[in-house]
């Protein structure tokens, strides 16, 4: 019997023995962190400037730029090529290029002189620090809508806050206008409206939980965070440094708002570009070297070689390839050209340079209108906390009952809720202006 186990035991591990492997090397499922992360809004912002795909195709955008650059300066850097191939000849042995043909060839070729090409490289150079600005201006764009969001989040949360103790009130209401109808002391239009404003309480709730859900979906995404991953959001009032004068606004846009500074090396390249062609109408001067190891067969049948003697395995042409423009209707056409695209581009900074002082004078405005909004607010929920107050204590006296200050709840509740309104207002009003002004990086970063 003792073998029959044994024996029995052993087909019974080989069964499960590869179920077993198979388990082990099965990979495991990563568990989604349950502790929130405690997000700031400079962290935040960090976050999304690294994990931001719209920043990373703006990158992108400028190697794109710096590397077409650089294939135009590679002519004026050494350039040296060889190779080989095999053809048929019949008659005269020629390459399509007009050269004989050659068992190995090498050819360097170096720009020395030659304006407009020198012209289009220095205006390429410029449209990098162009696309940089443009770069600059994606990044401000990412820091302004991750900075919204996250605060819009802190603003949808606590009025969440408010509005579940509103409804608290409310409920209390409409029991106590109830209870008041059935001893005869209301009539049935007050409980309708009780209930009325408890519906629109309920309302606004699953409103602005539907808004919170977009938000943190929003900010996970950017943030680059799991789809999953549960955030800790706290109160923030953007840093001192966004308090400025309208005229410093105005004098800092000048010289960082990226609108601008693309505008200047645009119309920088475009002068640059316009040197260079009216330079087309001087020589050019390129250095040329041609090695070439020639093959005696092709050349057999043909007139060139007249006896063995004269004929040269190894061929050397080293020396420079002067061009003198006696008449270039091309380069009078490219000159034109280029003095048209710059007085286009000097245009279109001054254009900008107007709307951009306009926009910040515009937007400084806003700023003050907002401040005056959030103090309006300020004052009215104040009003309502000391109304709320003075309620609780002819409560406390049996003055009021307790239908009336619920009703100074939902007042001081509604009252904070403007209040948050006006300053996510006021700060989207500051975010605004200070990416106008090329201020965005120093207050977020």
């Amino acid at each position: 019997m003792a073998w029959k186990q044994g024996l029995a035991f052993g087909f019974l591990m080989a069964a499960i023995a590869p179920q077993y492997a198979r388990a082990q090397q099965a990979p495991v499922a990563p568990v989604a962190s349950s502790t929130p992360v405690v997000l700031t809004l400079k962290r935040a912002v960090e976050l999304s400037l690294s994990n931001s795909k719209d920043i990373q195709l703006a990158k992108l955008q400028v190697q794109a730029s710096q590397d077409t650059a650089q294939l135009t300066r590679a002519e004026f850097l050494p350039n040296l090529y060889g190779g080989s191939g095999a053809g048929f000849t019949y008659g005269l042995p020629e390459t399509p290029g007009g050269r004989p043909p050659a068992l190995f060839s090498v050819t360097y070729t170096e720009q020395v002189l030659n304006g407009p090409l020198r012209g289009l490289a220095k205006e390429q150079q410029e449209q990098v620090r162009a696309q940089r600005a443009v770069l600059e201006d994606t990044r401000n764009a990412v820091m302004v809508r991750v900075a919204s969001g996250y605060l819009e989040l802190v603003k949808v949360r606590h009025s969440l806050e408010l509005l579940r103790k509103e409804k608290e009130s409310a409920d209390k209401i409409v029991d106590v206008t109830k209870e008041r109808e059935g001893e005869g002391y209301e009539l049935p239009v007050e409980v309708t409206k009780a209930q009325l404003t408890l519906a629109q309480v309920q309302q606004r709730i699953l409103q602005l939980e539907g808004r919170q859900d977009e938000l943190e979906v929003y900010l996970r995404n950017q943030l680059g965070l799991a789809a999953d991953q549960s955030m800790d959001v706290t109160p923030e009032e953007l840093p001192g440094a966004a308090e400025q004068e309208g005229a410093n606004l105005i004098a800092m846009a000048a010289q960082s708002n990226t609108r601008l500074m693309a505008a200047e090396s645009d119309v920088k390249g475009k002068e640059l570009r316009l040197k260079g062609e009216k330079q087309g109408y001087w020589p050019t001067l390129q250095l040329v070297t041609i090695y070439d190891v020639l093959a005696k067969s092709n050349f057999n049948n043909s007139f060139l070689v007249i006896n063995e003697r004269n004929f040269r395995y190894n061929n050397l042409n080293a020396g420079v390839s002067i061009n003198v423009p006696i008449y270039s209707a091309k380069t009078r056409a490219n000159v034109a050209l280029a003095q048209v695209n710059l007085e286009a581009a000097k245009i279109n900074l001054s254009n900008t340079k107007s709307q951009v002082s306009a926009e910040v004078r515009q937007k400084s405005r806003k700023v003050q209108q907002a401040d005056a909004t959030k103090e309006v607010a300020r004052l009215e929920l104040q009003l309502s906390q000391q109304n709320l107050a003075v309620l609780q204590s002819q409560f406390g006296e049996g003055k009021v009952n307790l239908r009336d200050v619920e009703k100074g709840r939902l007042d001081e509740n509604e009252k904070w809720m403007s209040y948050l309104d006006a300053n996510f207002q006021r700060q989207q009003a500051q975010l605004d202006l200070l990416k106008t002004a090329g201020q965005l990086d120093k207050v977020l970063e």
